[in-house]
């Protein structure tokens, strides 16, 4: 039996503010379970990772959580899983979730989801892995950190193979076809800092 396609999900441990972020997380869990693929996160109840969570076991798909000790109260941590994982760090957790991952795919949240995103997207830039990153942004939520990013690349701090690397949309059918099928871009022998000091010389932009 084929092992099924695992998609590791950030998200937040609060709802936010608006219904649509509650609505849109249980509807990702519920395609990710329709697929058949296995879901893997943060092992918590609450917020959106418990909605995405419950939004794939209602859809009959297996649920992987990793919580570090510390936070089994204060992230109140989901009972019902296919599989729960208990770490002692949040390097642990974030070493597991990363180990276990076909792709990543972030939904709203905030600085935990943020820092875990961006750290696998530099990890796939150095090469470490060669992982897809998405971000579903739901009603514009991450249109900041796309802008961002595109600053980074216009001001020669990063190269546009590594921007390009972001599996951005507002779909998740789509989203998620697009990690399913995303291929690595070609591997350059250089860091993508040596790289861009090189090729940043005044008047030249990569």
């Amino acid at each position: 039996m084929s092992t099924p396609f695992t998609v590791t999900v950030f998200c937040g441990s609060a709802p936010g503010f608006d219904p649509v972020y509650v609505q849109t997380a249980a509807h990702v869990g519920s395609v990710i379970g329709e697929r058949g693929m296995h879901l893997v996160y943060g092992g918590g109840h609450v917020g959106l990772m418990g909605t995405t969570a419950n939004g794939a076991l209602t859809a009959g798909g297996t649920v992987t959580g990793v919580i570090p000790r510390a936070l089994q109260s204060r992230e109140a941590m989901h009972d019902h899983l296919t599989e729960l994982i208990v770490v002692d760090t949040m390097h642990e957790r974030k070493t597991i979730m990363s180990e276990r991952a076909d792709a990543f795919l972030a939904l709203p949240g905030g600085p935990g989801t943020l820092e875990e995103l961006t750290e696998q997207w530099t990890w796939a830039q150095l090469g470490i892995h060669e992982k897809p990153c998405g971000v579903l942004n739901v009603d514009g939520y991450y249109d900041p950190f796309i802008a961002l990013v595109q600053n980074m690349r216009d001001r020669g701090f990063t190269h546009r193979r590594y921007t390009d690397m972001l599996v951005i949309g507002d779909d998740i059918d789509d989203v998620l076809d697009r990690l399913q099928a995303y291929e690595p871009p070609t591997r350059v022998y250089q860091s993508p800092g040596a790289e861009m000091s090189s090729s940043g010389l005044p008047g030249i932009r990569p």
